[in-house]
């Protein structure tokens, strides 16, 4: 098999795709983690409180697939309200830094119309080399 299906261990199952996929090479391609927890239910209901979840999100999968926050390579971040993401920029450094640490990787920032998930107002997909 050309690559691996990492799903953390205790998280539900999910529907029509991977938490992650482990690749050649060590490369690790995480999809887009919504604001729920590992059983997909939404404990927060704000924007800070979401994103938190998300990057906690991606660091179970990439510790579930071996690796660290220093192994991010890239972001992607689909964000609802763009005028709520410049008003709590200073905050949302704060949560980026206290989940993901000092690691600063390539980011992108699209703003959409909405989620798949109505409740969801952010969602971050990810890609790590693992060291």
């Amino acid at each position: 098999m050309a690559h691996e299906v990492i799903q953390p261990e205790g998280w539900a199952k999910a529907k029509g795709y991977a938490n992650g996929v482990k690749a050649a090479g060590g490369q690790l391609f995480i999809g887009g983690q919504i604001g729920w927890t590992a059983e997909q239910k939404f404990e927060a209901h704000d924007f800070l409180g979401q994103t938190e979840q998300a990057l906690r999100n991606i660091l179970a999968i990439l510790e579930a697939a071996g690796g660290t926050a220093e192994d991010l390579v890239r972001l992607t971040w689909y964000v609802t309200d763009k005028r709520e993401y410049l008003a709590k920029q200073r905050e949302m450094g704060e949560v980026y830094r206290k989940v993901l640490g000092r690691n600063f990787p390539a980011m992108a920032m699209v703003i959409v119309a909405g989620l798949v998930e109505d409740e969801a107002l952010v969602e971050i997909e990810a890609t790590a080399v693992l060291s």
